[in-house]
């Protein structure tokens, strides 16, 4: 371990130091020259990327020289994530190695997120998982799954830490947009290590206001109207959630077209559906494909919105979780609305 990075998750008691220790000797019993496969999941956020991409560059200053990252489904990198440092080792699905001793996921709770990817697993992979996700089905050969941590990220870092990788501007610009991202720009922590790691991360000389700027404040024109006309579409069901509201909307890949926009702009929509004062629930469906929908759900507290996305085939936090469905949008909430009621927090 580098002596110069202390671990401050706050929360690495989650995984037990055997798991640690097998995670450390996966990595370390591979050649220098050996393949190895990082994956994310399908539809890549900041946390998914920015977690596979510093540990990516941490892997390459160990001296690791044959080293690809992937995500399954249509090789199309969200927009603020495109310049990320380590963005060269990333390749379509289709040129992941076939064969790789070593196989690292990150922010993958289930093997059904790595889409055709999962046929990747078994044979002579070794494979470690990186999550944070208390949905996560444990499907890795070694799993480093905790679920207070505040994002992949965090889990990254202790990984990399626990391997002597000395923390640098590109590695740490990396896991600062991962952490940024999946806390919200902060607006979720509850533990004062998520600011620790921040602080450290800045340290290395990185901006903060730039990686905001890039991350969270620069929309196209066109994402922007888009966002008027799909708000405009809002429903309030205050009656919902046991009395605690719910705020819901969708997005449709016509949308999309129309305002000339790329899938990734419908992620920031959630805000402001969240926003909504009268509602502690806010859920948005967004249309992957005709008939079938790509569900976010977020909870002010009242509603443990994994357990109803885990009851509908997804998965995610207490307070952030997802899935998948199939219909149209007023189908999805009717699905949804009783189990909002079942799982009142």
């Amino acid at each position: 371990m580098d002596p110069g990075r202390t671990p401050v998750t706050g929360s690495a008691a989650a995984v037990d130091e055997a798991a640690w220790a097998s995670a450390v000797a996966a990595v370390r019993g591979v050649p220098l020259d050996a393949e190895v496969q990082l994956i994310c999941h399908v539809n890549p956020d900041g946390d998914a990327l920015g977690s596979m991409l510093g540990f990516a560059l941490g892997l390459r200053r160990l001296g690791f020289t044959r080293l690809r990252a992937t995500f399954p489904g249509e090789f199309d990198v969200p927009e603020p994530y495109r310049a990320l440092p380590g963005s060269d080792l990333l390749v379509p699905e289709q040129e992941a190695y076939r064969s790789a001793p070593l196989i690292l996921i990150f922010d993958v709770a289930a093997e059904s997120r790595l889409g055709a990817l999962a046929s990747l697993l078994g044979g002579v992979s070794r494979v470690v998982v990186l999550d944070h996700h208390a949905s996560n089905t444990d499907f890795g050969d070694v799993n480093l799954v905790d679920p207070g941590a505040a994002a992949t990220s965090v889990v990254a870092d202790e990984l990399l830490t626990r391997l002597g990788v000395p923390l640098d501007a590109e590695i740490a610009e990396c896991l600062y947009v991962a952490l940024t991202t999946d806390t919200g720009s902060f607006k979720f922590v509850r533990t004062p290590a998520v600011h620790t790691l921040a602080a450290r991360l800045i340290a290395t000389g990185i901006s903060a206001a730039d990686i905001a700027r890039r991350t969270f404040d620069t929309r196209p024109f066109g994402a922007m109207k888009l966002t008027g006309e799909v708000l405009g579409r809002a429903v309030l069901d205050r009656s919902a959630a046991g009395g605690h509201g719910l705020a819901w909307t969708y997005a449709t890949t016509a949308d999309l077209e129309r305002h000339n926009q790329r899938p990734y702009v419908l992620d920031a929509l959630i805000d402001p559906i969240r926003g909504v004062a009268e509602a502690d629930v806010a859920v948005v469906i967004k249309e992957l494909t005709p008939g079938e929908w790509a569900v976010s759900l977020r909870s002010k507290g009242a509603v443990d919105v994994s357990a109803v996305a885990v009851a509908l085939g997804g998965g995610g936090h207490r307070l952030a979780a997802g899935f998948t469905a199939h219909g149209e949008p007023e189908d999805v909430i009717m699905r949804i609305r009783p189990l909002l009621d079942a799982h009142l927090a």
